[in-house]
């Protein structure tokens, strides 16, 4: 009789074990990582790039968005009141990060957000900024106004959206593109900002990185500030350079087939048609220049 109820009792504990198991792997939550990088600034002139991050909101696609935003008042999660097409924002981020955006190039990234978010699809963010600032080299610095970025944040698609699983974690990456962001009024030395930035969702992009070098005494020696453009169907996708040792990388890059273009002065230039991208993997491409005669 003991012995029956010894395994009768091993039985249910093994059930219970079981049970949460299954609980853990069906949670109705999964965490979502916001990640900021830059494409780099071309001006010599620049020697910082500066904003401050204070606020980062997501727009949440559900079946039934009633229910989800009931749940979420009741577990205390921060849902915004602002709605855009009957879909709730959902805060991920509500602190002040100072960013020099020139630091964020070549595969450095900072981390905006690491929190614990419904289940669902995400196919918009809003970026809160402000503080912009840029300091030259000779130690002029410039304070730019924030059109709209302060008040009603900057908007961003997600395309495709980044879906998130219970359980598991999402990976968005927001590249602030200072090229474009940071456009130079004329003759006149000051600067408007206008951001341009891109949301690519990680779990359906990969990355292509490399080095760019030359021969000198049969040596391989890395150049720096060499110019690497993607191209995208014979469009600019993108652009990045070099660091001091001649390597480069290209973050979030949707999978596909692309040509990779390096181009410095006093060298010729090189492309390597037809690189092929594979979601979530890094594909590298080394250019050797040769200076010109």
């Amino acid at each position: 009789m003991k012995f029956r109820l010894l395994i009768f009792s091993c039985i249910a504990a093994l059930l219970f074990v079981i049970g949460c198991s299954s609980d853990e792997n069906n949670s109705d939550t999964g965490r979502l990582i916001v990640q900021l990088t830059d494409a780099p600034f071309p001006y010599d002139l620049i020697a910082e790039a500066n904003v401050t991050v204070f606020k980062i909101e997501a727009r949440h696609k559900s079946d039934d968005n009633d229910e989800m935003m009931e749940d979420s008042e009741m577990e205390g999660e921060a849902m915004s009141e602002n709605e855009e097409g009957g879909n709730p924002f959902i805060t991920l981020m509500e602190e002040e990060i100072d960013v020099n955006l020139l630091e964020l190039t070549n595969g450095i990234t900072e981390t905006l957000a690491d929190v614990e978010v419904p289940v669902g699809t995400y196919d918009l963010v809003r970026v809160y900024v402000k503080g912009v600032n840029l300091l030259l080299n000779d130690g002029t610095e410039y304070d730019l106004k924030v059109p709209s970025g302060a008040q009603t944040g900057i908007k961003v698609f997600i395309d495709p959206p980044i879906a998130v699983e219970g359980g598991f974690t999402g990976e968005l990456l927001l590249d602030f593109d200072v090229s474009r962001s940071f456009i130079k009024r004329g003759n006149s030395g000051a600067f408007n900002f206008k951001p341009v930035i891109k949301a690519s969702n990680l779990a359906t992009s990969g990355s292509i990185s490399g080095t760019v070098t030359t021969l000198q005494e049969a040596t391989p020696v890395g150049l720096a500030d060499a110019t690497v453009t993607l191209f995208a169907a014979d469009t600019v996708n993108t652009t990045t350079s070099t660091d001091a040792s001649g390597m480069y990388m290209f973050l979030g890059v949707q999978g596909g087939t692309y040509d990779v273009m390096v181009e410095l002065e006093g060298y010729g230039p090189q492309t390597t048609e037809g690189v092929n991208v594979v979601p979530s993997n890094n594909t590298t491409v080394d250019f050797e220049l040769e200076p010109n005669p």
